[in-house]
């Protein structure tokens, strides 16, 4: 297969990747009538724990390296499970509250939250590109949540807080000593998650009875579909560069309001418009520069959608 042609495939496995992780997100939605929020959490990180190990078994990083599975900086490794826990609790709680492409295009927002993160913990320098970006992100995503408007509801800001998580734990992945596959990293937060996503479903009303055959079949597809995805996001990673991948996980945003209108009947255009255009473009600035400056444009995109 030529060069472009795998370029080409490794798009086209990116963006069932985004379909299957909107599927799941209709399923929390759905399901968070009857389930709470952390539950659902639960639920996916217990199912999430099988791809994480596949991948990681399929990883020629991990094997080239004497298939270790120690890792130096384990606190930093269970910190992230933390930081999942908590950005998955805001973002399945979003979904249940507010219209799904709003919820779903917030998070878009994680490539700014991931600038400043990079800036106070990784000390990275950032320039006037790249800050200029941050702004009009930050704008857009007011004008998304509806700061002001008489639509707002504080539930917009969940979405926000789940965006700032998803990148802390993008950030934090890269303190990680650089040889230690990113499969072992996702595996142990994974794993972490379970437990930390457990405990607060215990300590926040426990776990509800499985109310019919349904409801369990929804449950289990809904894992499946995570799970999926994070196994397609990992295939596309290897057949190419990652600043190839970057820009076309904007294509989740139009798909997360074709998938709320076609599913729900919602149709929030006011609230995404023009605010959602901003941060596609401050997004889309961000990884440019990454490229420019010949790094990964990995910001908010490999972690962070893994973690979801």
């Amino acid at each position: 297969m030529t060069q472009s042609g795998s370029v080409a495939r490794a798009i086209a496995i990116s963006l069932v990747a985004l379909v299957l992780f909107d599927f799941m997100g209709l399923i929390i939605k759905h399901l968070s009538a009857e389930y709470s929020a952390p539950e659902l959490s639960a639920y996916r990180n217990i199912f999430g724990v099988i791809p994480s190990a596949i991948a990681l078994w399929s990883s020629s990083d991990w094997h080239r390296g004497g298939r270790r599975l120690r890792v130096r900086q384990r606190s930093i490794v269970y910190l992230r499970g933390v930081i999942v826990t908590f950005a998955q609790l805001m973002f399945y709680l979003s979904l249940g509250r507010i219209a799904f492409a709003t919820a779903t295009t917030i998070t878009y927002s994680g490539a700014l939250f991931t600038t400043v993160f990079a800036v106070l913990i990784l000390k990275e320098r950032v320039g006037v590109v790249r800050w200029s970006a941050v702004l009009v992100g930050f704008v857009g995503v007011l004008m998304v949540v509806g700061l002001g408007r008489n639509s707002f509801t504080w539930d917009a800001l969940l979405p926000v807080g789940a965006a700032v998580l998803y990148a802390l734990s993008s950030v934090t992945a890269r303190l990680v000593d650089e040889d230690v596959p990113s499969a072992l990293v996702n595996l142990y937060s994974t794993a972490f998650a379970v437990v930390g996503s457990g405990l607060l479903a215990f300590f926040l009303g426990g776990f509800s009875p499985i109310h019919s055959l349904s409801d369990f079949l929804w449950i289990v597809a809904m894992g499946g579909l995570g799970g999926t995805a994070v196994l397609c996001l990992v295939i596309s990673y290897r057949m190419t560069e990652q600043s190839n991948l970057a820009p076309f996980s904007y294509f989740g945003i139009p798909f997360a309001f074709f998938f709320g209108w076609l599913f729900f009947g919602e149709a929030p255009i006011r609230d995404l418009f023009p605010g959602a255009v901003l941060i596609v473009i401050s997004g889309l600035m961000v990884i440019w520069r990454e490229r420019h400056l010949g790094r990964s444009a990995r910001a908010s995109l490999r972690m962070s959608e893994a973690d979801k």
